[in-house]
């Protein structure tokens, strides 16, 4: 057995167990890391020592023409995973299981009051100068 096998492979999204380490599997041309809850930028460090520091976007790899001429993520992840990769450095990031699913790869955030209707004041009309 290879070492690919470490992970929960489900229709939508590619976790960690719970039993687990901490140590994503490795692709043979694709660096593998664990998102931590809530992170949205990338903390690999480059050649100087530095924190990489570019946003984690959602990869849609079967869109991808290069992806799709290496084929290692899609045989191993399978087809609709939920992996992010980094804006900079190509490193790829699974998602964390403490972490919410959805569209909203910033995190929950706070809830909006725009386009909300808001009553006026007691004691004010509307129209009234």
């Amino acid at each position: 057995m290879s070492g690919i096998e470490i992970f929960l492979a489900t229709g939508d999204t590619a976790i960690m167990p719970e039993t687990m380490q901490t140590e994503a599997p490795q692709l043979p041309k694709h660096k593998v890391k664990y998102k931590k809850p809530f992170q949205r930028a990338c903390n690999e460090p480059d050649a100087k020592g530095k924190l990489c520091g570019g946003h984690l976007k959602r990869w849609f790899y079967m869109a991808d023409m290069l992806e799709q001429a290496c084929g290692d993520v899609r045989q191993t992840f399978g087809d609709q995973a939920e992996i992010y990769r980094c804006e900079h450095c190509k490193t790829l990031y699974l998602p964390n299981e403490e972490e919410p699913r959805g569209k909203n790869v910033a995190g929950l955030g706070k809830q909006s009051i725009f386009g909300l209707t808001l009553t006026a004041k007691p004691g004010e009309e509307k129209g009234k100068s």
